[in-house]
């Protein structure tokens, strides 16, 4: 339908640059868009596939599914930054889930938050010195846990029937 117009190589840090921008701005249609520029000219810019995979996150509920964002964790040359990125997937998806409030969610935001923290602990082994961010995220979603009591595993819920006989 149209030919989209290829950036410049001297451009990227700039348009890079722009994208955080635009996520703080929420608006991340425009920051997927930057990535998928960048990513034309440099398929394999980590920067960009991270920020990308971030701007996919951040549009959770607005038809961008998480399967969408996992393929990029293929793509991640580290293995810290895969394990690291397959956390913050789960942990926006349940972040989600709970927005959304269908039935079942508290189950759902559990296991995706557990599934995150899983993930954080694989990159804490992988880490570079200095670099505390998944300690950080893992104890955000310990915190959420403890904090919300309705976010448990599927099984735990108690049974009260509807109607006394």
């Amino acid at each position: 339908m149209f030919d989209l117009k290829p950036i410049s190589r001297k451009a990227i840090p700039f348009a890079l640059a722009k994208v955080e921008r635009y996520r703080f701005l929420n608006e991340p249609w425009q920051a997927e868009s930057i990535c998928l520029d960048v990513l034309r000219v440099e398929p394999t810019n980590q920067q960009a596939l991270k920020l990308l995979l971030l701007s996919l996150t951040d549009q959770f509920g607005k038809g961008v599914p998480a399967s969408k964002a996992r393929e990029i964790l293929t793509i991640l040359e580290s293995e810290y930054d895969r394990c690291y990125y397959a956390g913050i997937i789960c942990e926006r998806w349940a972040e989600f889930t709970l927005r959304q409030g269908a039935p079942g969610a508290g189950f759902i935001a559990y296991q995706s938050l557990r599934e995150a923290m899983e993930q954080y602990e694989c990159a804490e082994g992988l880490r570079p010195a200095g670099n505390d961010d998944a300690l950080l995220r893992w104890n955000a979603c310990a915190r959420v846990l403890m904090r919300n009591k309705e976010l448990r595993p599927r099984g735990e819920e108690a049974f009260e029937p509807a109607l006394d006989d």
